[in-house]
């Protein structure tokens, strides 16, 4: 779950450091394949964060029944 947690903020950090470059690269080409780029680690940092929710809630008991 913790390491869920963690490794969302770093693709979500990476897409954060894109978002800020994005302003600075003239090329559209070279544009285009980085706002992809940051497309995909927002997309990793979302599936992590879905997969740590789910760990926690199985862990706690609150996803399915705990016989």
């Amino acid at each position: 779950m913790w390491m869920c947690a963690v490794f969302a903020l770093v693709c979500i950090g990476f897409a954060f450091s894109g978002f800020l470059a994005l302003s600075s690269i003239t090329d559209a080409a070279e544009r285009e394949l980085s706002s992809g780029y940051i497309g995909f680690w927002i997309f990793l940092g979302l599936v992590a964060l879905v997969f740590g929710i789910l760990s926690w809630m199985i862990k706690e008991g609150k996803f399915g029944d705990v016989e």
